[in-house]
């Protein structure tokens, strides 16, 4: 968002990064409790914003992270090194991502190509 611009209401639905979950409906929809969402704060895999009342609110991001490393523990991997996991898989797909976008400003769009058809069309 740049300098002097608003934010309108609905420009939140879309943010991936906006802590609009409480406790208690990220674990309800990860399907865990609130204890488990702790747990993931203290070893570092999330860190959720405070509402002014200082109550925990997760974005969707981060709920992606946990219901991962939920996944993992569920599987029997100790909570510590499903973080450990879970982080360095996102950061892998960050790189990925930028490597990508860095690659596409590198090379530019892709050079149009006259169709076979058009060419004929043409006469040539």
């Amino acid at each position: 968002m740049t300098p002097g611009t608003t934010r309108r209401p609905a420009d939140s639905l879309d943010d991936d990064d906006y802590p609009a979950f409480t406790m208690g409906r990220a674990a309800e929809m990860l399907d865990t409790t609130p204890a488990f969402l702790r747990a993931l704060g203290e070893a570092g895999l999330i860190t959720p914003l405070r509402s002014d009342g200082g109550h925990r609110r997760y974005s969707r991001h981060q709920l992606r992270l946990a219901g991962r490393a939920r996944e993992l523990v569920d599987g029997g991997t100790a909570i510590d090194a499903a973080c450990r996991i879970v982080l360095l898989e996102d950061q892998l797909a960050e790189a990925h991502r930028l490597n990508e976008q860095l690659r596409q400003q590198a090379t530019g769009p892709p050079p149009i190509e006259p169709s076979a058809s058009s060419a004929a069309a043409g006469g040539e």
